[in-house]
This record gives C-alpha cells, structure tokens and sequence, in this order.
C-alpha cells in the first residue's frame, strides 16, 4: 500500500461514493475503485459494501480510517517539516451558521492544507472575499457558484413513536413540540399554519437544535446532512421537497484575489463536466 491509496480509501470513506471521491482527488473513477481493490485484497478485508446510491463502509473499513488518517496526517506534517516560509495568501471565507460539518470539512481541507493561504473564517454578515451561503440569501450584485443540493428532513429523538414511520407528514406533527431553527425553512414545510405553531425551544445553531433532539425536547426540520451527521437523533423523510442550494457567493463589483480565484478554479474542477459550462457564466442578480 501507498500513501496515494491510503487518501483515496480516506475520500471514499468520506464520500460514501466513488464517483464523488474521484472527482475529489482529481482521478478517474475506475482509478480509484482499482486502488480500493487493492488495497482490499492487500489487507485482507473487505472495506465497502456497494449498492445503488454508492458505498458503505464495513466495519473493517471503520477501524482502518482512525490508521489510514494518523498515516496521511503524519505524512502531510513530514513534509511540511522543511519547507520554507513563503508568502501567504489572505482569503477570508463568511460560513452559513447552518452548514453541515462533513461538507464544510471537506471543502476547506484543500484550503488549510495549503501553506500559502491564510484562511480566516467569518460569519456572512462580516466582510469577507466570498461567502458560503444559500442560494437564497445571495445579494444582489454577487456571482454565485452551486457546491450542492440537500434536502430536508425530519430529525426525532431516538424513543419518539413517529420514528416508526419511514415518511412524516404535515399532518403527523399536529401539536407535536417543535425545535424551531432561526430560518425560514419550517415555513415551506407547515405552510400556512406555521405561524400558529407553538415551538418548544428556538435553537441559534445547528448544533444547539440537533442537542435538543437528542434529548428528546422535540422534532427539528434540518438539511439531511445536518441530522446525518448526528448519531444521537433519527432521521425521517417529510412529505413536502423542501430544497436548498448551497454555493459560494463572491462580488461582482470587484475583481477577485489570486487566492479566491485558486479556490473557484478547484470548486469548478471537481464539478461533472455538464456542469462546468453553468459555472464559468457567473450568474448576477
């Protein structure tokens, strides 16, 4: 085995994808899949079961990450270790508060991973080169650039008895507590009567609205990343296709920095090739 192989195993671990580690690591797919093959056979063990939607990983794979990890990150450090000071870059980046975490970790680990960028994180209300924001919180006058499309659903603490249901819907949370989130996404799903609705708490953050699930306060419409990131609460699917887009969002009014540029030429390459053409015309509003 090889270091190369080692990070491919670690993107596909993380994508639960193939296709999606690939477009990652700038390889083909058959590529990757050949050197999970390999290393399968070199240990041993089977690391992923595949099905439609993707991969999951076996329990061998979950014991072999936590090795896999110290290995690249000891790696990453070693050559580190020498290399001489250069100029570094500034790129300051305002984060949505609801972003889920194994998404946002993946998009800035080619960020923090490189000596000559300074990134600084901010919120999106403070000055920034550029910002990752929903499609529908963009200003006018900025480009936006789509990362990804996740939809919502419904988390519920693990003892609740609507987790007996695979699909909730509206009519299912009928005077059921509610953990409210600072955002508008309750009033796509409850329509009309969500103003009627009396929440059982209002959560600032993520984090603070899934602690709520988990402790059995109430059920809380999240992004599916969000509630799949968290083992301590249950995920339902909601009748309503309630959407968000996710991208970044950049002024037109002035040019963008070496660094920012970097950024959006790695975010278009590992977009699929029908949509890079949409990508390189910036969208204004």
């Amino acid at each position: 085995m090889d270091i190369r192989e080692l990070r491919y195993f670690a993107s596909v671990f993380r994508e639960r994808n193939l296709t999606a580690a690939a477009k990652r690591c700038f390889i083909s797919q058959p590529s990757i899949s050949a050197a999970i093959t390999h290393l399968e056979a070199e240990l041993g063990t089977t690391l992923f079961i595949r099905h439609k939607k993707g991969v999951a990983p076996t329990a061998s794979a979950e014991q072999f990450y936590a090795a896999a990890r110290r290995i690249i990150d000891d790696t990453d450090a070693a050559r580190n270790l020498f290399r001489k000071p250069s100029t570094r870059h500034a790129l300051t980046l305002g984060l949505m508060r609801t972003l889920d975490q194994p998404r946002t970790i993946a998009l800035l680990k080619p960020l923090t991973g490189n000596s000559e960028i300074a990134l600084r994180l901010v919120g999106i209300k403070e000055a920034a080169d550029a910002r990752i924001i929903s499609k529908n919180i963009i200003d006018a006058g900025e480009h936006f650039i789509p990362l990804w499309v996740e939809r919502y659903v419904a988390a519920l603490p693990p003892s609740h008895p609507l987790v007996l249901k695979e699909r909730l819907r509206t009519s299912d949370l009928a005077g059921v507590p509610m953990i409210d989130r600072c955002h508008c996404e309750q009033s796509a799903f409850f329509g009309r009567n969500a103003s009627a609705r009396q929440p059982a708490a209002i959560a600032e953050s993520e984090d603070w609205a899934m602690a709520l699930v988990a402790a059995g306060v109430g059920i809380a419409i999240v992004p599916e990343g969000v509630a799949r990131a968290n083992p301590d609460v249950v995920v339902r699917e909601i009748e309503v296709d309630v959407k968000r887009q996710v991208g970044l969002a950049y002024s037109a009014a002035r040019p963008p920095s070496d660094a920012l540029q970097n950024f959006i030429a790695k975010l278009q390459k590992q977009r699929p090739k029908a949509g890079r053409a949409g990508l390189a015309t910036k969208r204004k509003r």
